[in-house]
């Protein structure tokens, strides 16, 4: 077998000293080589164990593609059978797949619903790799997963990765039960051996002054929102404060309570809990987003009252309060203040330097589209969107 080069910082040769030989969870801040210590315990793995097979899986399809790729740029050509398992392939087709490639990357989903199926097992896995493995809290495929790999595998080998585990050691220790995980491998930006080879963070913080123009729309959906919390608490449904996570945990609640018989007042519970929800999306985009994105999604909202596909939505679209939210916010001459400051920063930063690269994040489609027609009009730069 060909001789592999890969040359690892220290902190990554410590930690695989771990991770060849136990099952561990990788706690290691974005950017600092948890690709590298999966591929170093992959080749120490199958180099062991040629005749079985390393799984590797992402959450998302773009995820796991990358690996992919790293994996086939930096290991020697022929070195490894790899494939590629994606919800376009054929399950007829994986399963033969399965049989013959001596690396896998997939997404949870995909193996999971296999697994269901009866394709294959995973007696033959000598490593079972979990990329952002604080999914694992909440993600039933990757639970599944690592759950039917433990039963089928005795001597299973798993190793997790991750940047964000949660804030405390709670969300730690979940993790590792649900993955039965035996060692933890800890790093931060502050971490001895780490630090050499991260560069030093400048963070600034800008804050604009919200226009009177955006609170009066904002002002408009929060009487259309308190009104529906007050409803829930006059209904005896709702009894803390009326928060996202509050609303949504009613919703559950409710939906679960339900399912043992018809209650009227539970049913209106439901669709008062799915029309606040909707109106608290639509006050965080004119708060946080643009006023674009605030308009595509009332136009959204409208589009589902003129297909009759949600009553709840229907009395949202009919509310006065609302229509007169989406005059103001179409008859607008300006957008977010936040978006005329990231362009006057984009600006200066490009005058003093037109070869710079910047890289804006934004939370959602709509706002990323805004920004790349704001910033597209400015001399010299061009603005692209990764989604």
């Amino acid at each position: 077998m060909e001789e592999i080069s890969i040359t690892p910082r220290e902190y990554q040769e410590e930690i695989f000293k771990i991770t060849k030989d136990k099952s561990t969870l990788v706690v290691l801040p974005t950017g600092t080589g948890k690709t590298l210590i999966a591929m170093m315990t992959s080749v120490h793995k199958f180099k062991l164990k040629p005749l079985e097979k390393i799984v590797i899986l992402a959450p998302t399809r773009p995820l796991i593609e990358q690996h992919f790729k790293d994996f086939q740029e930096k290991l020697p050509e022929g070195w490894m059978d790899a494939q590629l398992f994606t919800g376009k392939t054929p399950s007829s087709s994986r399963k033969k797949i399965w049989d013959t490639a001596e690396f896998i990357f997939s997404t949870p989903q995909c193996i999971s619903n296999d697994l269901k199926k009866g394709l294959y097992g995973l007696e033959e896995v000598s490593l079972l790799i979990i990329d952002e493995a604080h999914r694992c809290v909440k993600n039933y495929a990757y639970n599944h997963v690592s759950k039917r790999y433990k039963e089928q595998k005795k001597d299973g080998h798993l190793l997790a990765l991750t940047a964000s585990p949660g804030g405390d050691k709670k969300s730690i220790k979940q993790i590792c039960e649900n993955l039965n995980v035996e060692a933890v491998e800890v790093r931060t930006r502050d971490s001895p051996d780490v630090k050499p080879y991260l560069q030093e963070l400048e963070f600034e913080k800008i804050f604009v002054d919200f226009p009177p123009e955006l609170m009066q729309i904002k002002f408009l959906l929060e009487g259309i929102y308190n009104q529906k919390a007050q409803d829930l608490k006059n209904r005896k449904l709702l009894f803390n404060a009326p928060s996202k996570i509050s609303l949504l945990k009613l919703q559950t609640k409710l939906a679960m309570e339900l399912r043992r018989g018809r209650n009227g007042n539970k049913m209106w519970g439901i669709s008062l809990c799915a029309q606040a929800l909707k109106i608290a999306h639509a006050i965080e985009l004119i708060e946080t987003q643009t006023v674009a994105s605030l308009i595509e999604y009332m136009k959204s909202l409208y589009a589902k009252a003129d297909e009759k596909q949600s009553k709840g939505v229907q009395v949202i679209t009919k509310d006065p309060r609302f229509q007169r939210a989406f005059t103001l916010a179409t008859t607008l001459s300006k957008e977010h203040p936040k978006v005329e400051e990231l362009r006057v920063i984009v600006k200066e930063q490009l005058e003093e330097n037109p070869d710079a690269k910047i890289i804006i994040f934004a939370q959602f489609r709509e706002t990323l589209r805004k920004l790349q027609e704001v910033l597209n009009k400015i001399e010299n730069a061009s603005a692209g969107i990764f989604v």
